[in-house]
C-alpha cells in the first residue's frame, strides 16, 4: 500500500505524467463540447472518459488534478450558470476515485461496474443535489436523478470499459503513453 502511494505521488513530479495529464485535460475539455442532450435532465457526456484514463494511467492524484483543471477550463470556455466550486469538487473526486479503482489494478468488468456505480451514487445522488440545494434552495429531485442514474449506468459502464480496455492495449503494446 505504501508503494502504491509512493508511485502515485511520484507521478505528479514525472514529466511524462504532466504532459499526458495536460493532454487528457485538453481531451476532457474537448469531449465536454460533444454532449448528447436528450432532455433537460438527461444527457450523455463523454468527458469522464478522459478523467478515468488519467486516473488509470497516472494515479488518483493526477486523476484528481485532471478532473479539477478540466472543469475550471470548461467553465471558462463555456460558462453555464453561476460558478460553484462544488461541481469542480465533483470532478476532482471522480478523478481520484477512478485513480483508486484503476491505477496499477487489473481492469475487469466488475471493477468498472463498481467504479461507475459508486461514481454515479456519489456524484448524481449525493453531491450534485446537495450543491443545487445550497445554490438554489431546491429540493433534491431524487426520483428524476434516480431515473437518470438507471438510464446512464449501463451506457457509462460500457463506454468506460471499452475505452479503458483500448487505453490498456495501447499502453502495453510498446507505444509510449
Amino acid at each position: 500500500m505504501i508503494q502504491y502511494w509512493k508511485a502515485a505521488v511520484a507521478q505528479i513530479r514525472s514529466v511524462r505524467s504532466m504532459v499526458g495529464g495536460g493532454m487528457l485535460v485538453a481531451l476532457d475539455v474537448l469531449l465536454d463540447f460533444f454532449r448528447i442532450v436528450i432532455s433537460n435532465f438527461l444527457e450523455i457526456g463523454f468527458s469522464f472518459l478522459a478523467i478515468a484514463a488519467a486516473g488509470m494511467l497516472y494515479g488518483p492524484l493526477v486523476g484528481a488534478l485532471v478532473g479539477g483543471l478540466g472543469d475550471l477550463i470548461e467553465y471558462v470556455l463555456r460558462p453555464s450558470g453561476a460558478f460553484f466550486f462544488g461541481f469542480t469538487l465533483n470532478k476532482i473526486l471522480l478523478g481520484a476515485w477512478y485513480g483508486l479503482m484503476f491505477y496499477r489494478r487489473p481492469l475487469g468488468l466488475k471493477r468498472v461496474v463498481l467504479a461507475v456505480l459508486v461514481g454515479h451514487v456519489l456524484k448524481e445522488l449525493v453531491l450534485t443535489p446537495l450543491w443545487l440545494s445550497m445554490m438554489y434552495g431546491t429540493s433534491f429531485f431524487m426520483v428524476v436523478r434516480l431515473v437518470k442514474c438507471c438510464v446512464m449506468f449501463p451506457i457509462n459502464t460500457a463506454m468506460l470499459y471499452f475505452v479503458l480496455k483500448a487505453v490498456q492495449t495501447v499502453r502495453f503494446s510498446g507505444r509510449v503513453v
